[in-house]
């Protein structure tokens, strides 16, 4: 038996603000969607890996998620490095940086925490 991963999931308060979002920030592009009544699933990808974010947006969410103290992330690598940082840096939206390690988080739309690591690390 071989498992495989498929996508993480985030659920998100305002679907357009985040899609835009992971879209600048690191270039993700939607693949597929899913759309009932109730809900949008939004699938995004990064156009080189089959790993796939989906995006549930609840159409009658009225408030945005608790995150509490989950520390769940997803982590990006990059080959310019030093290119992402400036963009995120434009972006405002980088949340912690730890220089030692050579690593940053930034934080989505929601507060999800996304660790931008060197492609080299």
């Amino acid at each position: 038996m071989n498992f495989k991963f498929a996508h993480n999931n985030l659920n998100v308060f305002d679907l357009k603000k985040s899609v835009a979002f992971y879209e600048e920030a690191f270039g993700l592009k939607e693949i597929r969607r899913k759309e009932t009544p109730d809900f949008i699933l939004l699938y995004l990808g990064d156009g080189q890996s089959s790993h796939e974010l989906e995006l549930t947006w609840l159409k009658e969410r009225k408030e945005k998620y608790n995150l509490g103290d989950n520390e769940i992330h997803l982590a990006f690598t990059v080959d310019d490095f030093d290119k992402a940082h400036a963009l995120h840096e434009k972006m405002g939206c980088i949340c912690y940086e730890n220089r030692k390690m050579g690593i940053y988080f930034v934080s989505d739309p929601d507060g999800y925490w996304l660790e931008v690591i060197p492609k080299n690390k």
